[in-house]
C-alpha cells in the first residue's frame, strides 16, 4: 500500500511540471509577439484624424488638433500607434519621422526620433 502513494505521487509531480513547463511555453511566446522592437518610417499625427494624418498634408490640421486636445500618434499606413511618451514627439507634430523603439499592444514606446 505504501509503494502505491509513493508511485501516484510521483506521477501528480510529474503531470505538474508538464503543465508548469506548459504555462511557461505559452506565455513566452505570448510575450515575444506582444513587443515588437524596431525601426519605423511613418507620420506624427493626432487620434481624431487617425490614419487620416499619414501624409505630409496634414500637418497643420495635426497642429490643431493636438492644440485643441487631442494626443499625438505615430501613422504608418493605416496603422495607428499610441505613443507612451508624448513629450518626444511635440516639436515632430505634422512631420514624417523615423523611429526606433519597442511596440507593445499598438502603444509606441520611443527611444529615438529623427526627421
Amino acid at each position: 500500500m505504501i509503494g502505491k502513494n509513493i508511485k501516484f505521487k510521483y506521477n501528480k509531480n510529474k503531470k505538474m511540471k508538464k503543465y508548469l513547463l506548459l504555462l511557461v511555453v505559452v506565455l513566452s511566446f505570448t510575450a515575444a509577439h506582444s513587443m515588437d522592437k524596431g525601426k519605423w518610417t511613418g507620420f506624427i499625427g493626432d487620434d481624431d484624424c487617425g490614419k487620416k494624418g499619414n501624409n505630409k498634408g496634414h500637418a497643420d490640421c495635426a497642429k490643431s488638433c493636438i492644440k485643441g486636445g487631442a494626443k499625438p500618434v505615430f501613422v504608418i499606413g493605416d496603422k495607428v500607434y499610441k505613443i507612451s511618451n508624448p513629450k518626444k514627439v511635440e516639436t515632430f507634430i505634422g512631420d514624417e519621422v523615423t523611429i526606433t523603439g519597442t511596440i507593445t499592444n499598438d502603444v509606441l514606446e520611443i527611444e529615438t526620433i529623427n526627421k
